[in-house]
């Protein structure tokens, strides 16, 4: 899709059919050239972004159902699926190139640092696995965490990582000590079910009840409501690369954007002033729940539609 903040220029550039399942996963190349997609069906295909050419198909990549993909540099990507392994793949050799089994559930996201060197795995067993990309081998696994990691991201310029949990709470590694969580910092909401890092220290959360919440790691703080999808659970977060604009799905089917270019540049004081337990969320967004404009106006609109074209079908006299 082709997303413009014009009314009605929105559209469809392409759709593939090639994947005989649903499709779990989807990440764009480095480059932005290409499209990787993983699948129920233990496919993986890698398409051009441009016209949506299928390029590469590995049919049977793995032995349960894949789950996510996170390319590592042009050549390289990495997989997971729902039986706990974890595959690196090399585009030149055509093959992996890593292949380990040692969480116990379904691979439920991934990422890699900086030099493309140490790949991290957040597993539904509540563990973090670290591989070593660049020697091709299996490096260690943390201690269990309290319900499943739903997510991981690197903070503070890679000196931490940050998993998210389906109990919500997020816990804090050091870069050199993931054999046990550092910190956890428990928020008021029941799943954490995606993270995407904003800045170095601020993530923004998506979870169970809808709300996309903007969370400060050490000192850890709720800072405030994004945005929100009216009570539908959020299944993927992605910002921009200019860090400016925020995209998030729901169960709702839809695509949302939002504007968290303010996010850049709050700082968070050590100091901590008391603040009501339970209380509502900081609006941190035009559009976000609680700030000066209608939450509900999209709503109320779709109603004065609907009573518009009852009246126009009815007696048009006055």
């Amino acid at each position: 899709y082709s997303y413009s903040c014009t009314e009605g220029e929105n559209r469809q550039l392409w759709s593939s059919g090639h994947h005989l399942k649903s499709c779990r996963d989807v990440a764009f190349s480095q480059d932005g050239q290409k499209l990787f997609t993983v699948s129920k069906d233990k496919s993986i295909h890698i398409l051009t972004a441009e016209e949506g050419r299928l390029e590469t198909r590995f049919p049977k990549a793995h032995d349960s159902a894949l789950n996510c993909v996170l390319p590592i540099d042009n050549h390289v990507f990495a997989t997971g699926d729902d039986g706990g392994a974890v595959k690196v793949w090399d585009l030149r050799k055509g093959s992996a190139i890593l292949e380990a089994r040692q969480q116990e559930e379904y691979i439920s996201a991934m990422t890699v640092d900086s030099n493309g060197k140490i790949l991290l795995t957040a597993c539904g067993d509540g563990t973090l696995g670290v591989f070593n990309v660049k020697r091709r081998r299996f490096e260690l696994l943390s201690e269990p965490q309290n319900g499943d990691l739903t997510s991981v991201v690197l903070m503070k310029r890679g000196r931490k990582v940050a998993c998210g949990s389906s109990e919500g709470t997020i816990y804090l590694f050091n870069w050199d000590g993931f054999g046990a969580a550092s910190d956890r910092f428990a928020l008021r909401v029941e799943t954490i079910d995606c993270m995407v890092p904003i800045t170095d220290s601020i993530v923004c959360v998506g979870s169970l009840d809808g709300v996309i919440r903007a969370v400060n790691v050490l000192p850890n703080r709720v800072l405030g409501c994004v945005g929100q999808h009216l009570g539908e659970p959020i299944e993927q977060l992605a910002v921009a690369a200019d860090g400016k604009l925020l995209a998030s799905s729901g169960h709702d089917q839809k695509v949302k954007f939002w504007d968290v270019s303010a996010l850049g540049s709050m700082v968070v004081d050590d100091y901590r002033r008391k603040k009501k337990k339970g209380g509502p969320l900081r609006p941190l967004s035009s559009k976000a729940l609680g700030s000066g404009e209608d939450f509900f106006a999209d709503l109320r609109d779709e109603a004065e539609q609907e009573e518009a074209a009852a009246a126009e079908g009815g007696d048009s006299s006055d």
